[in-house]
């Protein structure tokens, strides 16, 4: 059974609804999604994420926002990054530190998390390892994908500048995914990624 690692941003779960929509549409395909919460604490997140990839090998990685910065370092694999934040430390300091609440239910039950100083820092000294060893097989691997209308992020040059135009689409939407842009976008490159790929065992 192929798999594909998701993913999700800042502030989000596991359980989001993105990450259920495609488990829902793929696994009647054999194809199983893992969608672990990713810890708050950048330097703790990327470990686990990377620890993840060598243990469960996912024929794909699809993530969004801040799960796209992780997921950018985690080379080998075909990774598909919608609407990437690359940039979160200047993002936070921009919004402001203190509470925030979670968007989606997480497995250990917590509602809230802190930003701090700390946490810039942490994500500064993850964003120092972005785009480093960038083969040109390596960029083949990458596609990313941009909401038109995404007035949160930008990182369409960051993109441009390391993976070309040719590994780039644009989609009509915002930010945050909805059903549409899921179903009519994102999925069709899913699909048609994981139909080039031969499952872990068959290589």
């Amino acid at each position: 059974m192929k798999k594909v690692l998701y993913i999700h941003g800042f502030a989000s779960a596991g359980s989001t609804g993105s990450a259920t929509q495609m488990r829902n549409h793929l696994y009647p395909k054999g194809v199983q999604v893992l969608s672990p919460d990713v810890p708050v604490d950048p330097l703790e997140a990327r470990q686990m994420l990377q620890a993840l990839v060598a243990t469960e090998q996912p024929d794909l990685i699809v993530a969004t926002s801040m799960g796209a910065l992780y997921a950018e370092q985690l080379k080998g694999v075909k990774r598909i990054l919608v609407n990437p934040s690359f940039h979160m430390a200047r993002l936070l300091t921009f919004r402001g530190l203190g509470r925030r609440e979670f968007r989606n239910k997480r497995q250990d039950g917590a509602t809230e998390f802190k930003v701090d100083k700390q946490m810039i820092q942490a994500f500064q000294q993850v964003e120092k390892d972005s785009f480093k060893g960038i083969t040109e097989e390596e960029k083949t691997l990458v596609w990313g994908l941009f909401g038109t209308q995404d007035k949160l992020v930008n990182c369409q040059a960051d993109f441009l500048k390391h993976y070309g135009k040719a590994q780039m689409q644009l989609f009509e939407g915002e930010h945050f995914l909805n059903d549409k842009v899921l179903s009519k976008v994102v999925m069709l490159l899913v699909e048609k990624t994981l139909s080039n790929s031969p499952s872990k065992g068959e290589k």
